[in-house]
């Protein structure tokens, strides 16, 4: 090229190169990912939130531990940091809890309890996968209106019921026994049925007719095809219904009559009503009924988040 054209080509002015957002990394699947300050900040906003919900079990931790003297003290905390301080034991007395498991028969209380916890967990799990997969995979005449009727007894506070059902079970002989607990988890749950049949719609629909064709039956593709495929979602309810039947007070308050067969629950409650001057065994026994569910919810974290976040994606 000449000189004389080198010398009159336009100069294209150079730019410097793009500079992303500093508060946001590269992308994720479209997402922009935060920053570790963004991070940091986040997480101390959600450990602040916490703290209201994390106190209560705090103190029932300490006061477990500490001697029956050191609860009842008579000096006032000035502000809310000696509040705190105060409620720290001095000397911690682990023997707060054998004494507590020796009061009480915690044993039987807790035999019982996983008795009923493993029965309603299998029956409500299962009648409510059958029907659910009845109003998502069957047609039949009126499925949404038996569906809706369905839903809106979750609307029904069980206070309603409660006598005609207790009238019901004690005309069966079965009061003071442990089949009225039982008995109403093997026709289902409505929050149950609504959350499989929500799952069981987001599975496509080619997979069940290719066993159809294959020669399969309902039953056969229920139980190899769908039951597998929503085990996610049938831990969420097993995970709900263990929580619920362990933390069941009023049932066995209005059914059992004989304390060898009290829940631990129950049992707690029986306790308080006979040593309520014993805060610290009390609080003891309180920590023992606590720790399984914390426990257990830990380890069935990932598997319930996965279960609530894969439901309902299909209307």
């Amino acid at each position: 090229m000449p000189t004389e054209a080198l010398a009159t080509a336009p100069v294209e002015p150079l730019h410097a190169p793009e500079r992303r957002p500093a508060r946001l990394r590269p992308s994720v699947g479209g997402t922009p990912t935060l920053s570790r300050t963004q991070k940091l900040i986040t997480h101390a906003v959600l450990l602040l939130l916490c703290v209201p919900f994390v106190l209560p079990l705090v103190w029932m931790l300490c006061t477990s531990l500490k001697p029956e003297t050191d609860i009842y003290s008579e000096k006032q905390p000035a502000n809310a940091v000696q509040y705190l301080i105060s409620m720290l034991p001095a000397h911690a007395r682990w023997q707060n809890y054998p004494e507590a498991l020796q009061t009480v028969p915690f044993a039987t209380y807790l035999q019982n309890t996983l008795f009923l916890c493993i029965c309603n967990v299998l029956f409500a799990v299962l009648s409510s996968a059958v029907v659910a997969y009845g109003f998502a995979r069957i047609n039949f005449k009126g499925r949404e209106a038996w569906f809706m009727l369905m839903i809106s007894t979750m609307a029904l506070p069980d206070q309603v019921t409660m006598i005609p059902v207790f009238g019901f079970f004690r005309k069966l002989g079965l009061y003071g026994t442990f089949m009225p607990l039982i008995l109403p988890a093997l026709f289902g749950n409505a929050f149950f049925i609504f959350l499989l049949r929500q799952f069981f719609r987001t599975i496509p629909d080619e997979l069940t007719e290719a066993a159809r064709i294959d020669g399969a039956t309902e039953w056969g593709i229920f139980w190899q095809i769908m039951l597998p495929l929503a085990k996610p979602a049938l831990a969420t309810c097993a995970l709900f219904q263990f929580l619920s039947t362990w933390n069941d007070f009023f049932g066995p308050l209005l059914y059992i009559n004989d304390p060898n067969r009290y829940t631990l629950a129950y049992g707690l409650q029986q306790f308080m009503s006979s040593y309520g001057g014993k805060w610290a065994l009390l609080m003891a026994g309180a920590c023992i009924f606590t720790i399984p569910i914390i426990i257990l919810f830990f380890f069935a974290q990932k598997t319930f988040i996965q279960g609530i976040s894969t439901t309902g994606s299909k209307a």
